[in-house]
C-alpha cells in the first residue's frame, strides 16, 4: 500500500502549490500537514514525495516566465559561440544562475543524512518559522529598495543563491524568505527579489525533486499519488505566482512575517499537546 493516498497526495499539492514561492515555507507546510493527516514527516518515502511535488511548482515557474527564461537561456547559447554576446546581461545572468546553485547542491548532498533525519522534525519546522520571521522583518525594514532587477550583480546572485542552504537545513525558515530577504538586505527592490527568488529556485528545486523520485517510488509511494500532487502543485502554483507578483508591487512582507510567527507558535502547542506527533 501506499505510504500516501491520492487524497492526501491532492491536498498536499494545493499545500505545496500555494506555499513554495510564498516567503512561508513550503516544506514547513507539507510537514505540518502530513503530521496532520498521521503520515510520518520523517518517512524517507515522504520526503522524497515532497521533493517530487515541487516539480510541479517549478514548471509553473517554467510557463509563467517562459518568455523570460527563452531569451536569458537564448542569450547564454548565443555567448558561448559569439565573444562580442557574452556583455549581455542575459548571457551572463544565465551563468549566475547556475553558479549560484553549487553551494545548495554541496550541502544538500553532504548533510542529507540529517536533513531526512533530525532536521526533519516539527520542533524544527516551528522554531524556523518565527525565526525565519524575524530575519525577513530585520530585511524588509533594513533595506532601502532602491535596485531593480537589471541592477543584479554576480555577488547578488551568490549570495541570495547561498541562502537557499538556510531552508535546506532548517525546514520553516522558506527558500523563498530566505533568498527575498538576502536580496532585500541588498538593497533590491521587492519585485525584483521575488523574481530573482523564482529564478534561483528554479534549478535547484527541479534537482531536487529528480533526485528524490527514485526514492519516492521506490520506497513506498505509487505513481498515481505522485501524479496528481505534482499536477495540482502545478495548477495551485501557477496562480500563486501571478498573486504573489501584484502583492509584492504594493505591499510590505508584514502580513508574511506575522502568518508565520502565528503558524510557528500554533504548531509548538499542537506538539506539545500530542496532537501532532513531532
Amino acid at each position: 500500500m501506499s505510504a500516501i493516498s491520492v487524497g492526501q497526495a491532492a491536498i498536499l499539492g494545493v499545500v505545496e502549490g500555494v506555499t513554495e514561492f510564498l516567503p512561508v515555507s513550503s516544506t514547513g507546510h507539507l510537514k505540518i500537514t502530513e503530521g496532520l493527516m498521521n503520515i510520518p514527516v520523517d518517512d524517507q518515502s515522504v520526503v522524497g514525495f515532497s521533493a517530487v511535488i515541487q516539480v510541479g511548482a517549478i514548471a509553473a515557474v517554467l510557463v509563467y516566465f517562459f518568455k523570460d527564461i527563452k531569451r536569458i537561456v537564448s542569450a547564454w547559447f548565443r555567448g558561448l559561440a559569439n565573444k562580442e554576446e557574452r556583455y549581455h546581461h542575459d548571457y551572463k545572468f544565465a551563468w549566475w544562475v547556475i553558479a549560484a546553485t553549487i553551494p545548495i547542491v554541496l550541502v544538500g548532498l553532504a548533510a542529507k543524512p540529517l536533513i531526512d533525519g533530525p532536521l526533519a522534525s516539527l520542533w524544527v519546522v516551528a522554531g524556523s518559522l518565527i525565526a525565519g520571521s524575524g530575519v525577513m522583518w530585520a530585511a524588509d525594514q533594513m533595506g532601502r529598495h532602491k535596485r531593480g532587477e537589471d541592477d543584479t550583480s554576480f555577488k547578488d546572485a551568490m549570495l541570495v543563491g547561498s541562502s537557499q542552504i538556510l531552508a535546506l537545513l532548517f525546514p520553516g525558515f522558506s527558500r523563498s524568505g530566505a533568498t527575498m530577504s538576502t536580496a532585500l538586505i541588498l538593497d533590491l527592490d521587492r519585485v525584483a527579489a521575488t523574481r530573482l527568488s523564482f529564478f534561483l529556485g528554479i534549478p535547484a528545486l527541479t534537482g531536487a525533486g529528480l533526485y528524490e523520485l527514485k526514492d519516492a517510488l521506490g520506497a513506498g509511494v505509487g505513481a498515481a499519488p505522485l501524479v496528481v500532487g505534482t499536477v495540482v502543485s502545478f495548477v495551485v502554483a501557477y496562480a500563486s505566482i501571478a498573486w504573489l507578483l501584484k502583492f509584492v508591487a504594493k505591499h510590505s512582507f508584514n502580513a508574511f512575517v506575522i502568518y508565520r510567527i502565528v503558524i510557528g507558535l500554533a504548531v509548538f502547542g499542537l506538539l506539545a499537546t500530542g496532537t501532532v506527533n513531532a
